[in-house]
């Protein structure tokens, strides 16, 4: 079962839900602490820390939810006026970083991390397939916690490490993406799939 928080809008959703998943779309006014505990992982959609003025309010409950066990994928959100600062439970610093080839080469620093392993086993074929871009406003500083999980970066640019960070804070996962699952998963990419299924399983 998958909360989807939605933020400017996304057809992300439905895609999760052609997965098998069972997806409750919800508003920071229906998250409590009980209601997240019906949830094996809480997806907040794309730019909702610059467009839901409420999910200022409800950071502790949802930080809670993966400290006892839950796990919450984060994806992009701008450098413009954001609705807290404290968008993850560890320092975390978005930029302009982004990779607009969606063909460059991806390196993976930690291939041997959990969430590229399980259930499927994520390598550079994955992100063959890719549309427009890999992935658009990744942070460029982050907190120890932070692992980085993929590399990559347009031709004659510094290689970029903020498309994928996983912390594991308390027993659950916190995971901040900017790549861009809004545009790959409605398109029908495999590999953005088959990484989406292993971020959602991070705690099982």
């Amino acid at each position: 079962k998958v909360a989807y928080i939605m933020g400017a809008g996304d057809n992300i959703p439905e895609s999760l839900r052609q997965m098998g998943y069972d997806v409750t779309l919800m508003t920071p006014p229906l998250i409590s602490a009980e209601k997240l505990q019906e949830f094996d992982a809480v997806v907040v959609g794309i730019r909702a820390y610059n467009v839901l003025d409420g999910l200022a309010a409800k950071q502790q409950l949802l930080f809670d939810y993966v400290k006892y066990g839950g796990t919450m994928i984060v994806q992009y959100n701008t450098t413009g006026e954001l609705v807290t600062k404290d968008i993850a439970p560890y320092p975390l610093r978005i930029s302009r970083d982004r990779v607009t080839d969606e063909d460059a080469k991806i390196e993976f620093p930690d291939a041997t991390n959990r969430l590229l392993n399980y259930p499927n086993k994520i390598t550079a074929k994955d992100f063959t397939g890719w549309v427009q871009e890999q992935g658009l406003y990744y942070p460029d500083e982050w907190a120890p916690e932070f692992t980085p999980l993929l590399a990559s970066a347009d031709k004659g640019e510094p290689i970029k490490k903020g498309a994928l960070l996983a912390a594991r804070y308390g027993k659950g996962y916190y995971i901040y993406t900017g790549l861009s699952f809004f545009r790959e998963l409605p398109e029908g990419v495999t590999g953005a799939y088959r990484l989406m299924a292993n971020l959602i399983a991070a705690g099982k």
